[in-house]
């Protein structure tokens, strides 16, 4: 893997294929319940780190974006991926007909895409991926891991010290 050590919770990735499997690895650490919120502009890589996540968890079946469908369900691994893309929504009250709470913290992995926005309406126990462009290479992403909750935080140890060992 091409995916690069900078800090704590802070890598850099090359590639299209560094930030898929950054998703692979990550995939070795979620259990059921985990909330991944991913953030970043348009392009810079939440939907190639989920495609690595569901590949990773044992699903090999195309992942895109659920932009219009709101959620997709990847259950073809040892846990089931719940892909949320909150683009879309404007409000809160929306989320009611997402299904979004019927899974949210209770079942298989929940992945929001924008999901930022509404993080006061959904919950406090999850682990922030941040995907950014490198103000110096249009071409590499950092990613960036903040955790919120005891769960979140050994996470967020565990794939740091596995990129950390290459």
């Amino acid at each position: 893997m091409g995916l690069k050590y900078k800090e704590r919770y802070r890598f850099e990735s090359s590639s299209v294929e560094d930030t898929i499997a950054f998703g692979k690895l990550v995939s070795g650490f979620v259990e059921d319940g985990d909330v991944l919120v991913l953030t970043g502009g348009l392009g810079v890589g939440k939907t190639q780190f989920t495609k690595g996540l569901s590949c990773g968890l044992g699903d090999n079946r195309p992942v895109t974006s659920p932009t219009f469908s709101i959620m997709a369900v990847h259950d073809g691994g040892r846990l089931p991926l719940f892909h949320f893309d909150l683009y879309r929504l404007e409000h809160a009250y929306e989320l009611e007909d997402t299904g979004i709470y019927d899974v949210l913290g209770y079942e298989g992995v929940c992945v929001l895409e924008w999901g930022e926005q509404f993080q006061d309406e959904l919950t406090d126990a999850y682990l922030s991926i941040t995907l950014s462009r490198d103000p110096d290479d249009a071409d590499r992403r950092i990613i960036e891991l903040e955790a919120f909750g005891p769960r979140a935080e050994a996470l967020a140890e565990g794939i740091d010290e596995a990129v950390a060992r290459g």
